[in-house]
């Protein structure tokens, strides 16, 4: 008696293909465009300075392979040359805690204005 080879091996295989995939029109929330942007970290600073010196070097290693890359160099750095990447990193994160903070104060005014259903007329 032969196996009936048109069926799946797997039963995971079997779900995997019925399996619903995850899009960005099935997002929980609507992201705000306003809303400011994460600090990056020096590392993040490091890979954008490096990352086409290592594609340079190794034109033929892919997408992980290049992380993989820029990993090992970060870690090959001492404290002196980490230093500037650090130095940008501190600058990143006060413009991330300031926009947010502005964007924070913003929120927490219309928020108010639109629950209570009146707008103040302080003005007088």
């Amino acid at each position: 008696m032969p196996k009936d080879s048109a069926k799946p091996k797997r039963k995971a295989a079997e779900k995997a293909e019925k399996a619903p995939r995850a899009t960005a029109s099935r997002s929980k929330k609507d992201k705000d465009p306003n809303k400011p942007k994460r600090a990056l970290s020096a590392y993040m600073f490091f890979s954008q300075d490096w990352r086409e010196r290592i594609k340079a070097e190794n034109p033929d290693a892919g997408f992980g392979e290049v992380g993989k890359l820029l990993g090992a160099k970060w870690k090959e750095l001492d404290e002196e040359e980490k230093k500037p990447y650090v130095e940008l990193a501190n600058k990143d994160k006060e413009r991330a805690e300031n926009e947010k903070n502005a964007y924070d104060k913003v929120g927490k005014k219309s928020r108010a204005n639109s629950g209570s259903g009146e707008e103040d007329e302080d003005d007088d």
